[in-house]
Parts: structure tokens; C-alpha cells; sequence
């Protein structure tokens, strides 16, 4: 009776060795693994190597893990036969044994090992890499049997991860504290950045700061003074006919204080269309050794501007220098109001206010010249989705701002 119970409490061990394993190996993060062996741990190597067969490691840990517990199931019932009688015996064993391996050989050491996966599966992998070996005859016979399968049961397609899932991935990371607010806001930037055209990000035609070729040295020093810009679209009579552009550097050191003319300093202008993805023109940009993009529109005419530090502002957020004034397009009052700019994207306008949409226009302004069918003005009014939107202030040609109102 000692030796079966002795027996039975050498199967829980076991039992419990097994289930910790194949926690460890299921749940563990397959990057960090891979990061610990490529600095040299070669416990995570050795892990890494399993899991590349990890058929072979889960047909060890199952087959060793049912094993054992019938082992249990089979001692547990002869010690309770012999402790009351046949009659009895082999459903009191029943009972207790699926109490004592649920509890000790299943639950505990798999909620134990899934706290630590990574940790338990490097001080596992030895035994386990023995035990793999021991039984390469079965895992072969098992692997036959997979392929049987495999021929009866077709595989689905399988997929890559995808955009959706990796955000997921982030978010988790975030509420676990792996990453911070910032660094999964980065994350998401460069995940959305692909979706991203010139058209979202543009600066438009009205808002364009240019030079004439016709204009003197003292006005073009003027406007580079005022705009704080260090380089400008240059054009041939008027902003349809940008010829290049001029590099404030060029201007000062070749014009002012050298002895060469406007349009020798003047460098080819970089021509897009608003369509274009901005990954693919950041590369042109990058190849070409360009900072500013005009973007064209279908008639040939200059629809606005892109610049580099626009690209990357949508990857790392607002870049501000000391030209800068800085200023948000949503701005909460303190009565629970937003006051908004009519530049504002009017996609993330509502997506700030937690609806979100698409649209056929970019901006706020744009989208209430659609609703109303007319030049916004101050005092108009549109109703959507919850939300009162009032013109507080307009130009004549366009809304300059609004006042945004939950119901």
C-alpha cells in the first residue's frame, strides 16, 4: 500500500511537470525567446530549436502526460480497493483521483507556468529535449498519423499577421505595460501611415507662402523674414506655373552676397499627385534629395504642398520649431464645448468625438460647404450624429472655425 501510494504521488509530480511544459511552450512570446538566444542564452536557444518541432515537443508532453495519469488512475484504484472494497473502491477512486489531478496534475501548475512562460519553458527544456528523443519512435507514428489526416482534412490558407491583430498586439502590450502611451502611439502612427495619401496631409493652394520671379531681392528677403521658412515655391507669373524652389540659404549667400542672379539659385521643383500614397513619396523624396512636394491636381493646376516634415509628422506627431506658433486644430472649453478650426480634418474631428466616419472631402470646412450647398457662414448650423456643429467664424470663402456641441 506505501508503494502505491508512493506511486501515485510520483505521477502528480510528473503529471504536473507536464502540463507546466506544455503551458510554458503554448503561451511563452516567441520574440522575446528570440531576442534572449540571439544575445547568447542558450537556454532560450535550446528552447527556439524545440519549438521549431514543436509537433515532436507536444506529442512527448501529451503522451507522457496521459501516461502518467493513467498510472495514477489505475494505482488510486487498486489503494481504494484495498483500503474499503471492489464494490466501492473503484468509483471512490474515480472520484478522487479526477479531484487530485484536476487540482495538482492540471490547474495549478498550468496557472503557475503561464505566469512566467518564458522563464519556466528555459528551466523545462532540458528534461523535455531528453524526453523528445526518448520518444522520436512515437512521434514518428504520430507524425504518419498527421499526415493521414492531413489528406482527409484540408488545411485552410494560411494568413499573416494582420493590421488589425498587431494593434491588438499593441494595445495588450500598453495594458501590460511593455510599452507606454508613447511609444504605442508611435506604433500606431506607423501602422496607419501606409493608408495614408498627399491629399490627407497637404498644405492647400490658399495657404501656400511663394515668391515671384519678379519680385526684388528686398521682397523676397521680406517674405522669408516674415514666414520663417527656409525654403519656397518660386513661380513665373502666377501659382499655377511653379518653376522650383528657393532654399533661403542659396538666396543669402548667392544673391545677396555673391554675384549670381534668382533664377541661377533656383532648384527644380519636385511635381505629385494629391493620390499618391505619402510611403511612396517619402522615398522619392528621400532618392531625390527633395524637402518640399507641389501637388498637382487633374488640370495641371497646383492643388497645394507637401513637405518632408509633413511625411513624418504623421509618424512621430507635430513638429514644432521656433517659427512655429503653436496651435491645436480641437480645442475643449471648459463647458464640455470643442471649438475647432475649419482646416481641421474632418475624419478626425470625429473620430475625436468617438464616431467614426469617412468622407469624401478632407476638412471641416469642406465638409459643411457639402451639407449646406453653400459657402459657410457665420451662424450656420448642421445637426449630425449627436452633435450641433455652429459657424463662429468664416472669411467669406471659407469656414475659419466652428463650435462643436454634444446633445
Amino acid at each position: 500500500m506505501q508503494t502505491t501510494l508512493i506511486i501515485i504521488v510520483i505521477c502528480m509530480i510528473i503529471s504536473a511537470f507536464f502540463s507546466a511544459s506544455e503551458m510554458a511552450f503554448s503561451s511563452l512570446n516567441r520574440v522575446r525567446i528570440k531576442s534572449m538566444a540571439e544575445h547568447g542564452d542558450g537556454k532560450a536557444q535550446m528552447v527556439l530549436k524545440m519549438l521549431d518541432k514543436y509537433d515532436d515537443l507536444l506529442s512527448t508532453i501529451l503522451v507522457g502526460n496521459n501516461v502518467v495519469n493513467i498510472l495514477c488512475s489505475s494505482m488510486a484504484t487498486v489503494l481504494f480497493i484495498a483500503l474499503l472494497d471492489e464494490a466501492r473502491g473503484p468509483g471512490v477512486a474515480t472520484i478522487v483521483t479526477t479531484v487530485v489531478v484536476l487540482l495538482f496534475g492540471e490547474i495549478s501548475p498550468k496557472s503557475i507556468a503561464k505566469e512566467s512562460p518564458e522563464k519556466f519553458a528555459m528551466a523545462l527544456a532540458s528534461i523535455l529535449n531528453v524526453l523528445v528523443k526518448l520518444f522520436t519512435p512515437i512521434n514518428w507514428l504520430f507524425g504518419l498519423w498527421k499526415k493521414m489526416l492531413s489528406l482527409i482534412i484540408k488545411k485552410s490558407d494560411e494568413q499573416g499577421i494582420t493590421e488589425a491583430e498587431l494593434l491588438t498586439y499593441v494595445d495588450e502590450a500598453q495594458q501590460g505595460g511593455g510599452i507606454d502611451e508613447q511609444e504605442g502611439s508611435l506604433i500606431r502612427s506607423a501602422l496607419s501611415f501606409t493608408d495614408l495619401e498627399v491629399q490627407d496631409i497637404f498644405t492647400p493652394r490658399i495657404e501656400i507662402v511663394s515668391i515671384s520671379m519678379e519680385m526684388s531681392n528686398k521682397e523676397i528677403e521680406n517674405i522669408f523674414m516674415d514666414s520663417g521658412y527656409s525654403r519656397l515655391p518660386i513661380h513665373n507669373g502666377d501659382i499655377d506655373q511653379i518653376v522650383g524652389t528657393l532654399y533661403q540659404k542659396d538666396f543669402y549667400r548667392h544673391v545677396i552676397y555673391g554675384s549670381c542672379k534668382l533664377e541661377d539659385v533656383v532648384r527644380p521643383a519636385f511635381f505629385t499627385s494629391k493620390y499618391k500614397p505619402i510611403g511612396d513619396l517619402l522615398k522619392e523624396l528621400q532618392h531625390d534629395k527633395q524637402h518640399i512636394a507641389i501637388v498637382i491636381d487633374e488640370y495641371g493646376c497646383t492643388a497645394g504642398l507637401v513637405t518632408m516634415e509633413d511625411i513624418l509628422e504623421e509618424i512621430v506627431g507635430d513638429i514644432w520649431d521656433e517659427y512655429d506658433v503653436v496651435s491645436d486644430d480641437i480645442v475643449t472649453l471648459e463647458d464640455g464645448t470643442y471649438q475647432v478650426a475649419g482646416t481641421c480634418n474632418v475624419e478626425e474631428l470625429f473620430d475625436f468625438l468617438g464616431h467614426k466616419k469617412e468622407f469624401d472631402v478632407i476638412t471641416v470646412n469642406g465638409w459643411l460647404m457639402e451639407v449646406l450647398g453653400h459657402i459657410p457662414a457665420v451662424g450656420d448650423v448642421v445637426e449630425e450624429d449627436g452633435f450641433t456643429v455652429t459657424v463662429t467664424k468664416s472669411n467669406g470663402r471659407r469656414a475659419e472655425q466652428v463650435h462643436v456641441v454634444k446633445k
